[in-house]
């Protein structure tokens, strides 16, 4: 299972403009530009997520933790920016996950491409 949602995680982030993969801290984080989006974690120090750290808006974190947080999770290092954990082994759609890491990469991307994202 954690193969395939790693694979969906890098489809949907690769196919963002000049998105690319680098291996950090020991997992595959997303980046666009010198910028980091996104990160994949399979089980960080014990854990026990299968999750995504992603960049977010303004106030996002506080609203997505708030209405599920067994789904979300304010994660450690990059929570303190505003950054929100997104747990995949709870079944959330796609397509709020593929949203999710579509605005992640709009909150670090050049405006052009960003707004090129955002608009759809």
């Amino acid at each position: 299972m954690k193969t395939n949602v790693l694979d969906r995680v890098r489809r949907t982030c690769l196919a963002l403009p000049e998105a690319y993969e680098k291996v950090a801290w020991g997992a595959p984080t997303f980046r666009v530009g010198k910028r980091q989006f996104a990160m994949f974690l399979d089980n960080h120090h014990g854990d026990g997520r299968v999750a995504l750290w992603c960049k977010a808006p303004d106030g996002a974190q506080e609203e997505l933790v708030a209405s599920n947080p067994d789904a979300f999770f304010v994660p450690p290092y990059v929570g303190g920016g505003g950054w929100v954990g997104i747990r995949l082994d709870r079944g959330l759609e796609w397509d709020l996950v593929a949203g999710l890491l579509r605005e992640a990469y709009a909150e670090a991307a050049p405006k052009p491409r960003a707004a090129k994202v955002r608009s759809g």
